[in-house]
């Protein structure tokens, strides 16, 4: 309900314009706050309660809910939302793309092989996303994209992203000792998990199959760098035109 209603607000602020991502999530995000990380079956349990609970307090419901793990008195969005929010999950995998299809308003996901992402997620959300009787399944793909003119340079740029490829990461409390860990680990196999540019024009064509084959509707651009303010600008000016016109 804190969510949705956190949610309504800054729909209200944005005029309509935002987005509400959802995800199984990992250990980092409650842990250190003393919330215990359950296993994948109660995670993805406790998120079809909870996306019930949002997309009726999104319509309107004075809500009385009384479910396994959450429950409302009656709760109300007294300041509602402008209009009607997607809420997109977060899916790896086929499990989460599913069920992302048959209770989600549209899918999130992270790219490294265009081919295996079709087959393992984005073929499972559509899937049921139609066995609910849905044509319109959208997409928010996104990859980790590092400019750079070496690997000197690169291995600066990703600075504390490093851990983001460490082993372990979904238990992971400290997102410093995830640092730890991936810098004790060989340099190249980090480097090998991200995909590395040199110019704009590699920038978009590491993000063209996010819009040509996975068929993404929303792209969101995650480019590493050692000067993040100059990438900002040189993505907007010369990246976001030439995805948007693959786009349509």
């Amino acid at each position: 309900a804190l969510i949705a209603q956190a949610a309504a607000t800054v729909d209200r602020l944005s005029n309509g314009r935002f987005l509400l991502g959802v995800g199984t999530g990992e250990n980092i995000n409650g842990g250190p706050m003393g919330f215990p990380f359950p296993g994948y079956k109660e995670r993805i349990a406790r998120m079809a309660e909870a996306l019930e609970i949002i997309h009726r307090l999104f319509d309107g419901e004075k809500l009385d809910f009384a479910g396994e793990f959450y429950t409302t008195d009656k709760a109300k969005l007294y300041s509602p939302p402008v209009g009607e929010i997607p809420v997109l999950m977060a899916a790896g995998g086929p499990k989460s793309a599913a069920f992302a299809g048959a209770n989600a308003g549209g899918l999130i996901t992270s790219v490294k092989d265009p081919a295996e992402t079709m087959e393992r997620v984005i073929g499972p959300y559509r899937d049921a996303m139609e066995a609910r009787g849905k044509t319109d399944a959208p997409i928010m793909a996104t990859r980790w994209v590092v400019l750079a003119e070496h690997d000197d340079e690169a291995w600066e740029a990703l600075d504390t992203m490093r851990g983001l490829r460490a082993p372990g990461r979904l238990q992971a409390v400290d997102p410093m000792q995830l640092r730890i860990e991936a810098d004790s680990m060989d340099r190249a196999d980090i480097l090998s998990r991200y995909t590395i540019v040199n110019d704009p024009e590699e920038i978009i064509e590491a993000y063209r199959p996010l819009v040509t084959d996975v068929g993404a509707d929303y792209v969101a651009i995650q480019v590493a760098s050692t000067d993040p303010a100059a990438t900002i600008e040189l993505v907007g000016r010369d990246v976001l035109p030439a995805l948007r016109e693959l786009g349509g």
